[in-house]
């Protein structure tokens, strides 16, 4: 894997108009090296880890990446957390700085594994990270998960994945 580089995507494959259908292939057990890759980072509040203002918060972030031109359509990853049952932190992959908006810089080495089912389990898929990392003789500093599809985007394909990123 490419230094700063996620696996591609298919954007073409989007029948809902809205997110594009995700394909796992490519993404399962793969190694990540990132050196200060740029991310926009934004927080939303939630209540027992249950998202309150997600839609506010991606929709101006959404509006500023694409206003300053910062993201390549096949390259728009936001990797996301939980900071606390009341609050998430989103890191959004960005090409450039994003006026009016927080910016920050991810370094180190990553592994991924892909899960597929309802969003209640991240926190079991959450541990498997760390199981994982635990595999590679590495421990897990931070867990996200790259949500691949909007709620209605998942229902409407009849698949829910998310990908595990764990910083090892």
């Amino acid at each position: 894997m490419q230094t700063n580089a996620f696996p591609t995507q298919d954007i073409s494959d989007n029948a809902t108009g809205c997110c594009p259908r995700f394909k796992p292939e490519g993404w399962d057990n793969q190694h990540l090296h990132f050196e200060n890759k740029k991310f926009l980072r934004a927080t939303t509040r939630s209540a027992m880890h249950i998202p309150w203002n997600m839609g506010r918060v991606f929709t101006r972030v959404q509006e500023h990446i694409e206003d300053d031109a910062a993201a390549h359509p096949a390259k728009e990853i936001v990797l996301s957390r939980d900071t606390s049952p009341w609050e998430a932190e989103h890191y959004f992959a960005v090409e450039k700085d994003v006026a009016d908006e927080e910016m920050t810089t991810l370094s180190g080495d990553f592994i991924t594994r892909v899960f597929e089912g309802p969003y209640r389990k991240a926190k079991d898929f959450a541990h498997d990270m760390e199981v994982a990392a635990t595999a590679t003789g590495k421990t897990a500093k931070r867990v996200f998960f790259f949500y691949t599809t909007c709620p209605k985007c998942a229902k409407a394909y009849g698949e829910n994945y998310m990908v595990g990123v764990a910083e090892v």
